[in-house]
């Protein structure tokens, strides 16, 4: 894997080391005494090259890996080039042009792809459409691309604008770390204005409005099972999307104590003790739930 993904390896897969990377500038922008000797600075710097990139780059236009991360990797690369458009830093600046081909190429194949995805995916695992157009569009929108903003809005709506009555019910499956229902309703959030999407939330998910709605975080009941703790990121993941849904609806506001007690529910078990089955990528998913995004 250093040899063909000579910037984004060492980690469980690619996508984990990828958000990995996106913790890790998040977390130095916000507490820059975090790396206060410069030692993940450098880290980085002997990482994210131009001619690192390169290599990555090549590995994606083999004509056999035209697939490779479709699209929850691809969204998290772009997660990672909007945390670095941000950041008032010269180090940033230069990896966010070292990474920039890749994000390209990547952007491209997503506009071409999602004419061809007639139907969204819509598991709770990484293939779902609604989380990695949801990343996607957050990118878009931060670094100005009109052109990929408009077809993933196009896309979202041609998708989930006539869908209705989602049904917690069926939530979550086993393996679960996204929840169908909330993810379609967060990205929604964001495709359509407060007045559409508020008529359109209660047809798809009229409980939402319910004063006495309840959601109970979902149980792990072995850390060690890689499947099994998916259901940890999936309290992290619903706290995002509830939170994302009072941004939009504030009369909502009952829903962001149910994320709160998401957060809390999982949080205790992110230590260094954790299994690497869960401590390879739910600091990203606390991480997401927490800053709001």
């Amino acid at each position: 894997p250093k040899v063909l993904r000579p910037v984004f390896y060492g980690c469980y897969d690619w996508h984990s080391s990828v958000h990995g990377y996106w913790s890790i500038v998040k977390l130095m922008k916000q507490f820059p005494e975090l790396d206060a000797n410069g030692e993940v600075r450098k880290v980085l710097n002997q990482h994210i090259t131009a001619d690192n990139v390169i290599i990555e780059k090549a590995f994606f236009e083999d004509k056999n890996n035209l697939g490779f991360e479709r699209t929850y990797g691809w969204a998290w690369l772009f997660k990672l080039q909007e945390e670095l458009h941000t950041w008032n830093d010269p180090d940033a600046k230069r990896w966010e042009q070292a990474l920039q081909p890749l994000v390209d190429l990547l952007v491209q194949r997503y506009k071409v792809y999602l004419p061809k995805q007639l139907y969204p995916i819509r598991t709770g695992q990484h293939d779902n459409t609604a989380f990695g157009l949801s990343l996607s569009l957050d990118y878009a929108r931060t670094v100005g691309d009109e052109s990929f903003e408009a077809a993933i809005k196009e896309h979202s709506l041609r998708y989930y604008k006539q869908d209705v009555n989602c049904n917690l019910a069926y939530e979550p499956s086993g393996n679960d770390f996204l929840s169908p229902c909330l993810e379609e309703a967060f990205l929604m959030s964001k495709v359509m204005n407060k007045q559409d999407y508020n008529a359109w939330l209660k047809t798809f998910m009229p409980v939402l409005f319910d004063k006495d709605f309840k959601l109970e975080p979902a149980v792990v009941k072995d850390r060690t099972d890689g499947k099994l703790v998916h259901l940890d990121g999936l309290n992290y993941s619903r706290a995002a999307c509830l939170k994302g849904i009072v941004k939009q609806i504030p009369e909502l506001e009952a829903l962001k104590a149910i994320a709160e007690n998401h957060i809390a529910f999982s949080i205790g078990n992110i230590s260094a003790k954790d299994d690497y089955m869960g401590s390879h990528w739910l600091g990203t998913f606390a991480l997401y739930a927490l800053s709001g995004e």
